[in-house]
């Protein structure tokens, strides 16, 4: 009896969705997260029929975001939006109040923003030169990035490690803090979005050494990758994906995953954000791989330079 009571109650629901899906931004209103999102998932909830609502629970560099949705039931009616910073969590050594391997399953890679590395004007203008300048001057070049064991912190040691250099890394409480330096000299590089680097490329302030993703960017197809430029695999790319809690069951995570893939290629989301974003729309397993080929790099980074994320 009991279980014809449930099947009943399962039959009742309908479909999903039936009813707002809550998609958590770990992160402040008005992040690039938040932003971009609203343009994807514009058309996920028109395509099913459904509104998705954000909801923001910012703090404890994504943490408190990430408890919520673990403790949220598993049935696709709440899901988190991570960015490349979520590829660190599980190298993390303060204690979290989820299972850091098992509280999430993969959705979708949605994106990855244009990257470059970003130079001051006295600095030269190719990969292969920079390389050339940092090995003469060992320690001399001084690597701007937002915080010790952030995500540009690190991809400054996987540069000194695929080179055989040696930077100084000088380290910010915030991106918005490191390009008025950049620009009056006090330090010499750093990765950076396109979008934020672009303003005072144009203006001739400062220059790109190249793209810092794995292809060129169609806007503009002059400016060579730098993994083109001798840097193989390298690549700086500030990501953005989406899981659900686990559990979830793998038809709602497929048709999400389908549904995100469908919104990044419609014309409306290209033409909105192609020139800013590297527009994917993976399967969970590749969005697994993606991200577990991304810990296990930062966990070599992190054991050969002493790195330590917590401080």
């Amino acid at each position: 009896m009991l279980a014809g009571v449930a099947s009943d109650a399962v039959a009742q629901q309908g479909p999903y969705p039936n009813r707002p899906v809550t998609v958590i931004i770990p992160f402040t209103p008005g992040s690039v997260a938040e932003t971009e999102g609203r343009v994807h998932f514009a058309r996920v909830a028109e395509s099913l029929r459904q509104q998705f609502l954000f909801d923001f629970k910012p703090g404890g560099s994504g943490t408190i975001g990430m408890t919520h949705v673990a403790r949220a039931a598993p049935d696709g009616y709440t899901v988190l939006l991570v960015s490349a910073s979520y590829s660190l969590v599980p190298l993390r050594s303060v204690e979290l109040p989820f299972d850091r391997l098992n509280a999430f399953v993969p959705v979708s890679l949605v994106s990855k923003r244009w990257g470059t590395i970003l130079v001051h004007p006295s600095m030269p203008s190719t990969a292969a030169e920079f390389v050339s300048l940092v090995k003469a001057n060992p320690g001399q070049v001084n690597f701007a990035t937002n915080g010790v064991g952030s995500q540009q912190h690190l991809t400054g040691a996987w540069l000194a490690d695929v080179t055989g250099t040696q930077m100084t890394f000088v380290h910010y409480k915030s991106a918005a803090q490191i390009i008025p330096d950049l620009l009056a000299g006090r330090v010499q590089a750093t990765p950076i979005t396109l979008s934020s680097a672009l303003p005072h490329v144009k203006q001739g302030k400062l220059k790109m050494l190249g793209m810092a993703n794995l292809e060129r960017n169609p806007a503009f197809p002059d400016v060579p990758t730098l993994t083109e430029q001798g840097l193989k695999d390298f690549e700086y790319s500030s990501w953005q994906g989406l899981v659900a809690p686990a559990k979830t069951p793998a038809a709602i995570i497929n048709l999400l995953s389908s549904e995100v893939a469908k919104a990044v290629r419609s014309p409306e989301v290209i033409k909105r954000l192609a020139s800013e974003t590297q527009l994917i729309g993976s399967t969970p397993e590749q969005f697994a791989r993606h991200v577990s080929n991304e810990t296990e790099r930062w966990r070599k980074m992190i054991k050969e330079a002493g790195i330590t994320l917590d401080e």
